[in-house]
């Protein structure tokens, strides 16, 4: 039986199968208890209690929430283009998820471990853009449609900055296979051989650029209800409005997946002596929504005008000098090699 699951077609294909499932079942899972985290982090700022009816300290909320977007009825605007509008929620969803195939878990845990797994991710969230765009003008609104343009724009605009950061550690590293990278940072010193040390400054950048990318706050123009009303969704009810929000929350999950194998170490254990695994992956990822959330607790909205100058004049020459920097730290061997410690056929 288990030669039947290795050696044939159809059983690579029921184990590829089961384990998209098993990966999709336990984020969805873990977003409803992130999405009950962030709110009780916001409450907890803000000196309140948060969600605590629903369930033991209401930890059964979210789902309270998800069964309520269900079964509430899907309002669909009269002059509507019903096949893209619907459409366009499903291609933000399934986006989102799919993402997921190439993020390592721990050292073999990963659904496919491309050698391309960083083009991969570029690819896919280059096109999570149309989900955005199409529901924008699906729902043949004024407001909708100028905030699909707003977020499209901005997902662009640092897209590009998020690629000059990772160019950085891709030419540390040698290789485009996020394996590669984490073992990259493995050695003696636990943390200190992590990314995040000569990467430091573009750390700061790609964690702000996180932010403007998934339209989290301060960065949330495309929600923005005193300008818009409710940005390029706003149209949307019911399911696919659930499913917009799984997207941008599971987009937001992926950002912390990413900061964390490029510049912590993944599944590596910070600590010289005790062993890696899924749980350090795990821990470090919730640390960093937990920084998501924070800031969404304590910091204003941007104006329009800002977002972009920073994206543009700011965040793109820093991130393009950076890779110049980096390039001829790699190739001349400065301070001591730590920045192409680890490059693949070298």
């Amino acid at each position: 039986m288990v030669h039947f699951f290795y050696e044939t077609n159809f059983g690579i294909f029921l184990l590829i199968l089961g384990e998209a499932l098993l990966v999709t079942v336990l984020l969805l899972v873990a977003l409803a208890f992130l999405m009950y985290a962030d709110r009780k982090i916001w409450a907890a700022v803000q000196m309140r209690k948060g969600p605590n009816v629903v369930g033991v300290f209401g930890l059964l909320q979210s789902f309270a929430d998800f069964i309520k977007y269900i079964v509430k009825e899907i309002v669909v605007p009269a002059g509507a283009d019903k096949v893209v509008y619907f459409l366009a929620p499903m291609i933000a969803f399934v986006l989102a998820i799919v993402s997921w195939a190439v993020i390592p878990w721990a050292d073999g845990w990963v659904i496919s471990d491309l050698n391309i797994g960083i083009l991969y991710i570029f690819a896919i969230s280059s096109l999570e853009v149309y989900g955005v765009i199409m529901g924008g003008w699906a729902s043949n609104s004024k407001y909708p449609f100028l905030g699909s343009l707003r977020s499209a724009a901005q997902m662009i605009s640092y897209e590009v900055s998020i690629g000059f950061i990772i160019v950085g550690v891709l030419i540390s590293t040698g290789s485009l296979n996020f394996t590669d990278i984490v073992r990259a940072q493995d050695g003696d010193y636990g943390l200190l051989n992590w990314y995040w040390i000569p990467q430091f400054p573009m750390v700061i950048l790609f964690f702000i650029s996180a932010l403007a990318e998934t339209n989290r706050p301060p960065f949330d123009l495309p929600e923005a209800e005193s300008e818009l009303v409710a940005g390029y969704q706003v149209e949307y009810s019911s399911t696919p409005f659930l499913l917009y929000m799984i997207g941008e929350l599971m987009a937001v999950v992926l950002m912390c997946a990413l900061i964390v194998i490029l510049f912590f170490g993944g599944w590596l254990s910070p600590i010289p002596g005790l062993p890696d695994g899924v749980l350090w992956m795990i821990g470090k990822m919730l640390l960093v929504f937990f920084m998501f959330s924070m800031v969404k607790a304590i910091t204003p909205r941007y104006r329009y005008d800002q977002l972009m100058r920073i994206g543009w004049k700011v965040f793109l020459p820093l991130s393009l000098g950076w890779v110049v920097f980096v390039a001829f730290a790699a190739q001349f061997g400065w301070f001591g090699g730590a920045y192409a410690r680890w490059v693949v056929g070298g």
